[in-house]
């Protein structure tokens, strides 16, 4: 399943104030990350902490899945992400309970350009050399 990382542009609380965005902008599609529950956030006890394969903190799952998420792991189920992809303000990973790594849907194609046909450039009239 797909899940989002939300948070990715607060900077981490760490002594570097390391960056949780330049984090995602540096990690590959299907790089591993871990889930750490944090019990005793003071926001949200139910808070589950994303991390790179780096250990830097990428931000927090969303406050919808955090608490099944949660149970899960409460519960010992196994479970195994990987980075998924970034898209404006938050970052997706992939999750897999229960053994096995977590499969990336296939990537979609970018959109296609239309060919530019010949007749379609139009270049400057001759005029002065501008130096360029």
């Amino acid at each position: 399943m797909t899940l989002a990382v939300v948070g990715i542009d607060f900077p981490n609380e760490d002594k570097a104030r390391s960056n949780r965005r330049f984090e995602w902008l540096a990690s590959a599609v299907g790089d591993p990350v871990t889930l750490r529950p944090e019990p005793r956030n003071a926001h949200d006890p139910n808070a589950i902490a994303v991390f790179s394969s780096r250990g830097v903190q990428g931000g927090y799952l969303s406050a919808e899945r955090a608490p099944w998420v949660g149970m899960r792991i409460r519960r010992g189920d196994e479970v195994q992400a990987v980075f998924q992809g970034l898209d404006k303000s938050v970052a997706y990973i992939r999750v897999r309970f229960g053994g096995g790594a977590p499969s990336l849907p296939p990537a979609q194609a970018a959109p296609s350009r239309p060919e530019v046909a010949d007749d379609d450039f139009y270049p400057d009239a001759e005029g002065l050399d501008w130096g360029a």
